[in-house]
């Protein structure tokens, strides 16, 4: 097993796109990231055709890619809302089923850096209000059509006019003044300085390219693999596609990405040898994978599973409980009982493992009698709540647990409400008055556009309607134009404090990655970044 207890969190070196980018126009080429200062910029490394991916470290590095066979994922967290839509994604098998199918402009590395994927080169001006976008030259979807900029604008257009996911981070594009510049270029001015672009650019399953006129019901992409077949809540099955861009990839003959009800059904498939790998984990099924004579990884990570507690309905409408909700934590106990002491001790606050994180930020601790206090005074002494939960995520049910029994020592009474993840997604997702729910790890401004923001499409806290969603929209719309990263850090810090001190959201804790797969699977990374196999690309991993 190899065991990467992420421990204290230490300084994260300036690495990326943001850091690159002070002091003029911002360049990233598909060679790597270039920082273009004034007019002395660099110019970034151009490619065509089929190309290779990044380099990355792997201690199966040694062993030569072999051709062929069959990776089988096991997962919870699916269920009939499945989807393949490529950016409209909600789930857990959502997000692993995307990366198959569809590309994006922008991935992240192991060690969450950024660099260009479809795009050749994302360029701004020196204050970030116009981006040019050039693909790759070469490139073909699944039925043979050519990736042209029509497909990069239709995908932008689709989003915004549905309103999915990335439509608040593409909110600013000024699409009707678009100038393509050729087949594969485009220059976008935006109705407000974005320095953060790029980093809305990546995310499988959300802002997927696609081509004109795409059918959801007909999925087509430029992904490593091509629609077979897929039955919501059950299975899906993908081929190779022997036109990828990339030279070499991707290596096995086909994926296959089954729903499971829950993870001893997971461990069960991996160990009998019906699943290659399973995802999801929790820190006591690692015994059972290794003695089933499976590998058990554990990573670190900045993915964080929240309670959410809804500004506009009571009681969390009042602050003093929301923060009396907090302090009743015990985090330490919480990541020690959950998460065998693995990943990051949470403090409310978002986007843990990114420079620009606050870490002044004094560390919330435990406090009963403050609780207690903070109770008494808004009228809500012996409170009780209702808590939903679903096994949606790693840990979700057994920190709901953990949760129920810490907040009893202030006198608060929390029944478990644990549904099905079909019923937790469904019609009332993000509208429970008190629930949890699920994210990677992103940068704080970039997620602030997710699920903080007014009009954020995840604005599951409903953070919109409390008296600081005005002013938090000021100061983020700020930060987003500030091309100086000090000064927009500070406007990062100022929006985290606002979080910090009023905010619905309590994080206790970061949860690392824990997954158990066959000896057999190679090209396997550590890493330090979002989602399992570095975002599901099962594209980079063969079957020794």
């Amino acid at each position: 097993m190899t065991d990467q207890d992420s421990g204290v969190l230490g300084p994260y070196p300036r690495r990326d796109f943001l850091r690159q980018a002070v002091g003029g126009a911002a360049v990233i080429g598909a060679g790597g990231m270039l920082a273009a200062c004034g007019s002395t910029g660099a110019t970034a490394a151009s490619t065509s055709g089929r190309s290779s991916a990044p380099a990355a470290s792997s201690s199966s590095a040694s062993t030569k890619p072999k051709r062929g066979g069959t990776i089988t994922l096991a997962a919870t967290g699916g269920g009939s809302s499945d989807t393949l839509d490529g950016d409209a994604c909600v789930n857990t098998l959502d997000f692993a089923r995307a990366p198959q199918l569809y590309d994006t402009l922008m991935e992240t590395t192991a060690d969450n850096v950024i660099y260009p994927h479809l795009a050749e080169e994302v360029t701004s001006n020196a204050d970030a209000t116009v981006w040019t976008i050039r693909l790759r030259k070469g490139i073909e979807f699944h039925d043979g059509k050519p990736l042209t900029i029509d497909d990069v604008l239709f995908t932008f257009q689709r989003i915004l006019t549905n309103k999915l996911s990335a439509a608040a981070s593409l909110a600013n594009l000024e699409l009707k003044s678009a100038k393509k510049l050729d087949a594969y270029t485009v220059q976008i001015p935006l109705t407000q300085a974005n320095a953060l672009l790029p980093w809305d650019l990546i995310g499988n399953g959300e802002i997927s390219i696609v081509p004109v006129g795409y059918n959801p019901k007909k999925p087509v992409g430029t992904g490593p693999f091509v629609y077979k077949s897929f039955t919501p809540g059950e299975q899906s099955v993908f081929t190779r596609n022997p036109n990828y861009f990339l030279t070499g990839e991707p290596y096995v003959d086909e994926v296959v990405i089954v729903d499971y009800t829950d993870q001893a059904s997971q461990v069960d498939a991996l160990i009998s040898g019906a699943a290659t790998c399973v995802s999801g984990l929790t820190v006591p099924s690692v015994p059972t994978v290794k003695g089933g004579g499976k590998v058990a990884i554990i990573w670190k990570s900045p993915g964080w599973v929240p309670f959410t507690m809804r500004l506009d309905k009571a009681p969390f409408n009042d602050p003093d409980v929301r923060m009396a909700m907090r302090l009743v934590v015990d985090r330490p106990q919480m990541r020690e009982v959950v998460n065998g002491g693995y990943g990051f001790v949470g403090n409310d606050v978002f986007g843990i493992s990114y420079p620009d994180y606050d870490t002044a930020l004094p560390q919330r601790v435990q406090d009963i009698d403050k609780a207690k206090y903070l109770l008494k005074k808004s009228g809500h002494e012996k409170l009780t709540v209702e808590l939903v939960t679903s096994d949606i995520a790693n840990g979700a049910i057994e920190s709901a647990t953990v949760l129920k029994q810490q907040a009893a020592a202030a006198g608060i009474t929390i029944n478990l409400n644990t549904v099905t993840s079909t019923t937790f997604f469904g019609p009332n997702y993000l509208r429970w008055t008190f629930a949890q729910d699920w994210w990677s790890g992103y940068p704080y401004l970039r997620q602030a556009g997710y699920s903080m923001v007014p009009g954020a499409p995840w604005d599951e806290t409903h953070w919109d309607t409390s008296p600081y969603g005005s002013k938090y929209l000021s100061l983020y719309k700020q930060a987003l134009a500030q091309p100086d990263v000090a000064k927009q850090n500070e406007l990062a810090h100022e929006l985290m404090k606002m979080d910090y001190d009023y905010g619905g959201y309590i994080i206790p804790t970061f949860n690392p990655i824990i997954v158990g797969q066959s000896k057999a699977l190679k090209g396997v990374v550590d890493q330090d970044a979002l989602d399992p196999w570095i975002e599901y690309r099962f594209r980079t991993l063969w079957l020794d």
